[in-house]
């Protein structure tokens, strides 16, 4: 969905002409969607009941117009971990986590402006060998990451291939519970926010104790002692207490110290797992459960 034909026009002296066509991007949500003349009439990621549409109606830009007076900020952000986020912060503001491991690196969830001085950094850092992203929220301009580091494939969950409103031959759907990729890095299904949300499992963060890159599928809040889930952050939907469980369930086989959320400095850094066991008991109290 959201892939247009080319479009062309016949010119006076024959022959044909591209018309003038862009990916346009939602202002609120930071998607990109596939090439069109006009701006798409409606962004259905925003018109979801988890996110909404601007106060002041559908807005959109494009990547040319977001390079001015926009870059990205690039740091350390854990062990084999590296932070990009966009500065001011466009969109939902999220940061990306670039996970480096001995046999390639893996971009895990993304953000909407690639410009040169970005893809120069990256690419001293080890590159891109993959992309995964945790749910279609920051699906953002993933194929534009995609094509900059040498048509790197992006792994989603399939159950979410309704949100891709820019569709790519470098896009992998997987199914099931969980995905291996290299160096025991494994994506999971968690479910929640998405029916597709997933985290990545990453052996080689936190100090080689291992670490769980959720997004806001389990977003870690502003006290780094609990993590907590909902259906939709912005409208306050809150999640059922089977979807919190499924969430539990999926990472209870997984060895981790640190959980790495969405939001910079947004980490659990030591006893992560335990942690998230405990904010999952105390979000059930809370909804009665």
């Amino acid at each position: 969905m959201g892939a247009a034909a080319n479009h062309a026009a016949r010119p006076q002296g024959g022959g044909y002409r591209r018309k003038n066509m862009s990916n346009y991007i939602c202002v609120t949500c930071g998607t990109q969607f596939g090439e069109t003349e006009q701006p798409p009439a409606s962004c259905p990621v925003c018109e979801d009941e988890r996110q909404y549409v601007n106060w002041d109606g559908q807005q959109w830009t494009t990547l040319a117009q977001l390079r001015v007076g926009h870059s990205n900020r690039i740091e350390a952000e854990g062990a084999n971990l590296w932070g990009i986020g966009t500065e001011p912060s466009f969109a939902i503001g999220q940061r990306a986590l670039l996970a480096q491991s001995p046999n390639g690196n893996i971009l895990w969830d993304c953000v909407t402006l690639l410009d040169e001085q970005t893809i120069q950094r990256v690419h001293a850092l080890g590159g891109i060998r993959a992309i995964a992203i945790s749910h279609p929220h920051y699906y953002s301009a993933m194929v534009e990451w995609s094509h900059a580091f040498h048509d790197a494939p992006i792994y989603l969950h399939a159950a979410d291939r309704e949100w891709v409103m820019r569709d790519d031959s470098s896009i992998r759907f997987w199914e099931g519970e969980t995905h291996s990729l290299w160096d025991g890095m494994t994506l999971v299904q968690c479910g929640g926010h998405f029916d597709g949300g997933m985290a990545l499992h990453f052996p080689g963060g936190g100090g080689g104790r291992g670490a769980l890159l959720t997004g806001d599928i389990i977003q870690v809040v502003f006290d780094r002692r609990y993590v907590s889930f909902m259906r939709s952050y912005p409208n306050l939907i809150p999640l059922s207490a089977g979807a919190v469980a499924k969430i539990i369930a999926s990472i209870e086989p997984l060895a981790f110290e640190q959980v790495y959320g969405a939001w910079w400095q947004r980490n659990v850094l030591s006893d992560a797992k335990a942690a998230l066991i405990r904010s999952a008991e105390r979000y059930l109290r809370a909804i009665g459960a």
